[in-house]
């Protein structure tokens, strides 16, 4: 399982390289949508600086959408999903390769992402562990999603407008959690997001091992 994910993390990561969709497509986009948000809040700092860890996450997760529908569009344009099949590959090291390569692609994206929404916002990263642990623990989770419901409606010919629709209220909680811990970061009350990091962390390991159990027979039906 842990070969088979290795190689598709890889496979996944050379397309991105060779394509550059993320970082021509999803990035721009989600630069976008925090500095639309900066500017329809206004230059007053105490109206952005709370603002700043709810459209942080927002962005975040709008972004996630772009990319799980290129992952999973990746594996099913010209059959690909059936070579990977026939060619014995673990379901599961599937699930986690994919996983490994679009977290690894989101966590870019929030790194880069964080400096602006810093500077537009004018809010100083705090509690810099916090930050990184909760954002760790939230991509895992919203990747792990988003692939289950990517590759449930597969088969399905209005996959791209019902994913987002299935997707955001199962997410909800990674938004809610993210946005606390994250305030509890930039305010340096450190004690009173760990409750929230635990959310984050319980809700991608259950996600997580739900992927693992089920994603073979989502690739059947797919």
């Amino acid at each position: 399982m842990v070969h088979d994910a290795l190689l598709i993390a890889r496979k996944d990561l050379r397309i991105e390289w060779r394509t550059r969709v993320t970082a021509f497509q999803v990035v721009p986009f989600a630069v976008v949508v925090v500095v639309l948000f900066g500017f329809a809040l206004g230059p007053d700092p105490r109206r952005l600086e709370p603002a700043a860890p709810g459209v942080f996450w927002l962005a975040v997760l709008l972004a996630s959408v772009l990319g799980i529908q290129r992952s999973v569009a990746i594996e099913l344009r010209d059959g690909a999903i059936d070579g990977l099949r026939l060619a014995g590959f673990d379901p599961a090291g599937i699930f986690l390769g994919k996983l490994f390569a679009l977290s690894g692609q989101l966590v870019v994206l929030e790194v880069l992402l964080g400096v602006i929404t810093a500077i537009v916002f004018q809010v100083s990263l705090a509690s810099f562990w916090l930050l990184v642990v909760a954002s760790i623990a939230a991509t895992f989770g919203i990747v792990a999603v988003g692939l289950l419901y990517g590759m449930l409606l597969a088969s399905s010919r209005v996959r791209e407008t019902l994913l987002p629709l299935l997707f955001f209220p199962v997410i909800a909680p990674v938004l809610i959690a993210g946005t606390k811990t994250w305030q509890a970061a930039l305010a340096r009350h450190v004690s009173s997001g760990l409750g929230w990091l635990e959310l984050l962390v319980v809700f991608g390991v259950i996600y997580l091992g739900i992927g693992i159990v089920s994603f073979g027979p989502l690739m059947e039906d797919a």
